[in-house]
């Protein structure tokens, strides 16, 4: 069994906090989840995050995440040229998961 290294930036810093979670907080994902199963496994909404960084680069909620990855959960509301500095933007960020969430 595996675990990564979670974090929890902006609002998703204080919903992490509210539940127990540390800053960084050490997860156990067994051999491997997909980012919106770990949304679950941490009872937070999907509409509640707009991007979600494995290792550094923006990925989809349809991405395996792998024991020893470190994981960044970013809410909505990230300012213009940010998002485009970070990733979230076109079908790479989280707008291209709500498209395959409908």
């Amino acid at each position: 069994m595996g675990t990564i290294e979670l974090r929890g930036f902006g609002s998703l810093q204080k919903v992490m906090k509210e539940k127990g979670f540390g800053f960084p907080e050490q997860v156990e994902i067994g051999e491997g989840i997909t980012g919106e199963d770990l949304l679950a496994k941490l009872d937070i909404l999907k509409e509640q995050v707009e991007g979600i960084f494995v290792n550094g680069k923006v990925e989809r909620l349809s991405h395996i995440i792998n024991p020893g990855d470190r994981v960044a959960l970013i809410p909505p509301g990230v300012p213009g040229p940010y998002r485009v500095m970070l990733g979230i933007v076109g079908d790479v960020g989280m707008e291209s998961n709500k498209k395959e969430n409908k």
